[in-house]
């Protein structure tokens, strides 16, 4: 893996920031993008403060937007000459019944989660072809398990499984492989969530971060292409 390089959208924080750490303990060189600027270069610097022998390089770029994705792409190939590896991590959730669900929360899931998981593939084919690369989506149980007040994500995970499941099978022709990892309950602060002593019995990211390299190290001849992930004890109810 070493020199090889990672394109990860919504790396900052997160399920991201703890595939990037891995990959970078692993040599490899991690570029990761989020909406705000400072947070990506932020998040690059406490990477790059580790001292490993890999970098961290931060990059701007909003998953909803195809050129700005591109430009990113372009940055990161201009920086390092190449990607092997792309992590689609960026996502929200906007958890309401459809009764008070609004049309901007809808866009937003879906445009989030999904379209965006479509733009990051579209402006990276090119690159993950010549370098017979590995595309990972981060999916989730809600891609496999429907819930109340959960039918913008649940469609926007649905979708994305389905979306990988798909591409996976268009692109293995080209020594290209594709998976999909489908977490439950993670300790991150996604939907408000605040990580304390409590979330313990959470699956971790450097949990997925430990995933994520077992497949890229994987023997080429396998490809485990979906992956379900959960708490090995949640509470009980």
């Amino acid at each position: 893996m070493k020199n090889k390089v990672a394109l990860i959208t919504g790396g900052s924080k997160g399920i991201g920031y703890g595939i990037a750490k891995a990959l970078l303990e692993q040599d490899v060189h991690v570029a990761i993008t989020s909406r705000s600027e400072a947070a990506a270069n932020t998040a690059a610097s406490e990477l790059n403060a580790l001292g490993l022998n890999a970098r961290a390089l931060g990059v701007q770029a909003d998953v909803r937007d195809f050129e700005s994705q591109q430009k990113a792409v372009k940055q990161i190939l201009t920086e390092f000459k190449q990607i092997d590896i792309v992590i689609a991590n960026a996502g929200l959730g906007h958890f309401a019944s459809i009764e008070d669900l609004t049309l901007q929360q809808w866009q937003e899931t879906i445009d989030t989660n999904l379209t965006g998981v479509f733009y990051t593939i579209k402006t990276t084919l090119d690159a993950l072809k010549n370098s017979k690369g590995y595309f990972i989506t981060i999916s989730s149980l809600a891609g496999t398990n429907f819930f109340a007040k959960g039918s913008a994500y649940n469609a926007s995970k649905f979708g994305l499984t389905g979306f990988t499941q798909s591409v996976m099978l268009d692109l293995r022709q080209y020594g290209v492989k594709v998976s999909t990892i489908m977490p439950g309950s993670v300790s991150t602060y996604f939907n408000g969530n605040s990580p304390d002593g409590k979330d313990a019995w959470k699956i971790q990211i450097e949990d997925i971060g430990e995933l994520v390299v077992d497949l890229i190290k994987m023997n080429p001849r396998t490809l485990p292409s979906k992956i379900e992930v959960r708490p090995t004890m949640p509470p009980t109810k």
